[in-house]
């Protein structure tokens, strides 16, 4: 029976990664839709439109509001099915339509305001935790202004907190849960976590177990993330902790960074053989840690510290100092900042 729900449980796990990656290259949603390439948001009920008309020179702007049915009026059009149309959709219909009454008309349609398609977010974000500003409410409820990735609406929330449990995220979706590791998509740039979100999606955040003396560990291991101090004394008992190393890892180059952020002369960098140590019982290479220690088990070679240091430090900064930062780096920057 233990055997059989073990396969089980992996099973769902290959399913929910498959589903994960899937909705990582959505090309479109009930929110956004892509034409010729350019993703494109889908008007729907309580969106305000802004419709401009160009006669020579002059521009007469009109504002109009997609009623509950989905449907709006404009000039001599009534009750005009606008729902689920993008922008573009909607200048050709009403260039069309007004075609019967204007010669050569020329439409433009703007949306400005997004009042149709929303997610919540729930738990450890900056804006649930601080004033409800910039457009988000304190229930957590972000209204969607097209295409719009996890790491985007989390940036909308005004990023995770300190005390946020990044590596345990949960996602929502019709009513099944999907687990996400947020430090796969900053460290490692797998953009097959960034989920492309949908209306109606739910992202939780939960809050970090209360370990008290914490460590990181981040790299080629398994489940980058969090761990407590006392179950991860030593390197050997943080990698165990983080599932052990990936094929890709450059184990004999592993780093144990110390005093990251509080050290007026930066922090002490010591290096490991995790190779010997695993395969030669070389315990010698067992660094015992400290609280606030990070583990990095590199994908190359590091061959100059201080310039490591350097190329790693914006999205070390992020992780460790998330609202200090806030704003500071674009999540572009930092997804892409390791492993080049």
């Amino acid at each position: 029976m233990a055997e059989d729900q073990r396969i089980l449980k992996k099973a769902t796990t290959r399913e929910d990664d498959e589903a994960i990656t899937l909705m990582s290259q959505s090309r479109g949603n009930k929110t956004f839709i892509e034409i010729s390439g350019i993703p494109e948001y889908l008007i729907g009920p309580s969106d305000v439109l802004e419709i401009n008309s160009h006669i020579g020179d002059q521009v007469t702007s009109t504002m109009v509001t997609v009623n509950s049915r989905g449907k709006i009026s404009y000039s001599f059009i009534d009750d005009l099915e606008v729902n689920g149309l993008a922008p573009s959709q909607l200048d050709e219909l009403i260039t069309e339509k007004m075609s019967a009454f204007i010669k050569n008309p020329r439409i433009d349609v703007l949306v400005k305001e997004f009042n149709s398609k929303s997610v919540t977010v729930l738990g450890e974000v900056a804006s649930l935790r601080t004033t409800a500003a910039g457009g988000y409410a304190g229930s957590g409820r972000i209204f969607l202004k097209g295409k719009t990735t996890l790491m985007d609406l989390i940036a909308k929330a005004g990023g995770y907190t300190v005390d946020a449990d990044i590596k345990n995220v949960t996602l929502i979706r019709q009513g099944k849960k999907y687990a996400i590791n947020l430090y796969d998509i900053l460290e490692k740039g797998d953009d097959s976590r960034n989920v492309i979100l949908d209306d109606g999606d739910v992202v939780d955040v939960p809050e970090l177990p209360v370990f008290g003396e914490r460590v990181l560990v981040l790299g080629e291991v398994k489940s980058q993330g969090i761990y407590s101090l006392k179950d991860a004394r030593d390197l050997l008992g943080a990698i165990s902790l983080a599932g052990s190393i990936t094929s890709l890892a450059k184990e004999e180059n592993t780093l144990i960074v110390r005093g990251y952020g509080t050290q007026e002369n930066g922090p002490l960098v010591m290096m490991s053989d995790v190779k010997a140590m695993l395969r030669k019982a070389d315990m010698a290479q067992n660094i015992e840690l400290q609280d606030g220690d990070l583990v990095y088990v590199p994908r190359i070679l590091i061959g100059d510290i201080n310039e490591w240091i350097s190329h790693m430090t914006p999205m070390l900064d992020f992780l460790l100092y998330p609202q200090r930062i806030t704003g500071e780096y674009f999540f572009g920057d930092l997804i892409n900042s390791s492993n080049k």
